[in-house]
């Protein structure tokens, strides 16, 4: 069986305020065509596949229409993640075309959808992103006390869940999807902290004994198989959101599943797709001069500049605006300067002029220049002679 490990598309997700609307589209067009290419018996899409939990209309047609297009193709079964609604997410899940299975609740995580192949019975259960405060009480029987309030303690009895349903159906291979943060996984800036008590992260050790771990929320590809001591993958976002993402090579993951092996363990291999990429995530350092020298090379890319210059130089965002289109973030940070800490206090009675220069030395990290000094006196006298006249 070839299934096709994709997750974290954020629809309606902005990179520094950048619309990727039309990148999005342009990865689910691509997606589609992988999917009939390559002939894909099963997607799993393990959550976030919106940015917020009330999504725009433009991104809702965005997921119906890539949808309906996969349905033509293939079985999607997909999960809700710690930026979606469950409940708007699945929405109408009784009501969806043959094909489209959404497990966004507790009650479906008993509820796997099976597909079945040459070897036997598939099983693809779906784990939603489990809210500690909400799961604890709705992963245990009326009047049994709620779970403990952490990440492990509601995943670990939705598996319990998964393993005794999984154990009603001998020789059927077993795959989850997941939205959680596996210890040992790579953080980026760009997924929202899932902090609870301090800890924010499920024990790998809880997660074995599954034939494939189809784990959404980190957004970089990575593989957790010897961690967690069953294939367990993160396909990580098919778009960069942050630039601390400009290291990654995005991808989704072609999964082949294969007969039970030995011990009961399906074969599994794993193959990467690189997705397209609209434009790479650089990151220059240096004076402006060594940072416009680099414009033939980085021209084309979404910029982020930090500029070294003892002195600011003038026109200095307009400068870097016109060797680069795409800039994004521009950081000035001279090198040589020491930071202050904290806010400079105004003491009463201060001269006017001396505050200014404090303030200007704040924000600059150094002492105002002779002619610094001269435009800000010349403006103060200007107001002064303003307010003698009125």
């Amino acid at each position: 069986m070839r299934i096709l490990h994709t997750s974290d598309w954020h629809l309606g997700r902005t990179l520094h305020k950048v619309d990727l609307h039309e990148h999005q589209a342009a990865f689910l067009d691509w997606l589609v065509e992988l999917v009939q290419e390559r002939e894909v018996h099963v997607v799993v899409i393990p959550g976030d596949v919106y940015d917020r939990a009330v999504p725009s209309v433009t991104s809702v047609k965005l997921l119906d229409r890539a949808l309906a297009r996969l349905a033509e193709h293939t079985t999607v079964v997909l999960t809700s993640g710690n930026h979606d609604s469950p409940e708007r997410l699945g929405f109408g899940r009784g009501l969806m075309r043959a094909g489209i299975h959404l497990l966004t609740d507790v009650p479906g995580i008993e509820h796997p959808v099976s597909v079945a192949d040459e070897h036997g019975e598939v099983l693809f259960f779906g784990l939603p992103y489990l809210e500690p405060d909400r799961a604890r009480i709705e992963l245990v029987a009326d009047g049994e006390p709620p779970l403990a309030r952490s990440h492990e303690a509601v995943t670990r009895a939705a598996l319990d869940r998964v393993r005794k349903r999984a154990a009603a159906h001998p020789g059927a291979r077993v795959v989850v999807l997941a939205h959680t943060f596996v210890t040992g996984g790579e953080a980026s800036d760009s997924e929202r902290d899932l902090a609870v008590g301090g800890v924010d992260s499920v024990p790998a050790g809880v997660l074995g004994g599954i034939d494939y771990l189809a784990l959404g929320h980190l957004h970089g590809c990575q593989d957790l198989s010897r961690t967690v001591g069953a294939p367990a993958w993160y396909s990580g976002s098919p778009l960069p959101f942050s630039f601390s993402e400009r290291g990654h090579r995005k991808a989704v993951l072609l999964v082949e599943l294969g007969a039970p092996g030995t011990g009961g363990q399906a074969d599994v291999s794993v193959e990467k797709i690189p997705t397209p990429v609209p434009r790479p995530l650089t990151e220059l350092r240096g004076t402006l001069a060594e940072i416009l020298a680099q414009q033939e090379d980085h021209g084309g890319d979404w910029l982020k500049a930090v500029v070294t210059d003892p002195a600011r130089s003038p026109h200095l965002q307009e400068q870097l605006r016109e060797a680069y289109p795409h800039l994004l973030v521009t950081e000035y940070a001279p090198e040589g300067r020491t930071a202050r800490e904290g806010t400079p206090v105004v003491r009463r009675g201060a001269n006017p002029l001396e505050v200014m220069d404090e303030f200007l030395a704040a924000v600059t990290g150094a002492a105002p220049t002779a002619a610094e000094h001269e435009v800000l006196e010349s403006a103060y006298r200007h107001v002064r002679r303003q307010q003698a006249a009125s």
